[in-house]
């Protein structure tokens, strides 16, 4: 997935979601608060499930996989605010890119909370670990990517949830 592409050129950003619509991964929903909420609550529950596991560094590679699922719950809120459902990573990725990331207009109007390229770029980053973690025979993630990884999906949450004025 090329980021820079998708933030540069809307033609192609939206010739990639009108492709996951027309295949049905990308749908258009009723507005769903709740739903939102509890895609927030499922980041959070992954995030205390990520502390405990934390706990036990033969796990490593598994934390990634836990950050990931937190990020993506997170993200899938954002989605859900917006009357969308997905039923694919990258479709999801394509939403935020639209809906939080190129609206000149959003932008201002959320100002620091806008979901920014480098946001797009760790979602991007974190999924290609997660595969690498649940798919390859590697153990290996360095207590420093986990930690930084760790900061950075805190930081996503926090934005979603003042996106979506949610109390902690």
């Amino acid at each position: 997935m090329n980021i820079d592409k998708l933030f540069s050129d809307k033609k192609h950003l939206q010739s990639e979601i009108n492709f996951f619509i027309e295949n049905k991964l990308i749908r258009f929903i009723s507005e769903n608060k709740e739903l939102a909420q509890a895609h927030i609550k499922k980041a959070r529950h992954n995030l205390e499930f990520y502390k405990l596991s934390k706990k036990h560094l033969n796990f490593n590679d598994w934390l990634i996989v836990i950050l990931y699922y937190a990020l993506y719950h997170s993200a899938l809120s954002l989605i859900v605010n917006k009357n969308y459902s997905s039923k694919n990573h990258q479709a999801t990725i394509l939403l935020l890119i639209k809906e939080y990331g190129i609206s000149k207009d959003e932008a201002e109007l959320i100002n620091e909370l806008s979901i920014s390229k480098e946001d797009a770029e760790l979602y991007t980053n974190l999924k290609e670990n997660r595969q690498s973690a649940s798919y390859s025979t590697n153990t290996k993630f360095t207590k420093e990517t986990i930690e930084n990884y760790e900061n950075k999906v805190l930081n996503f949450i926090n934005k979603t949830e003042e996106l979506l004025e949610i109390k902690k």
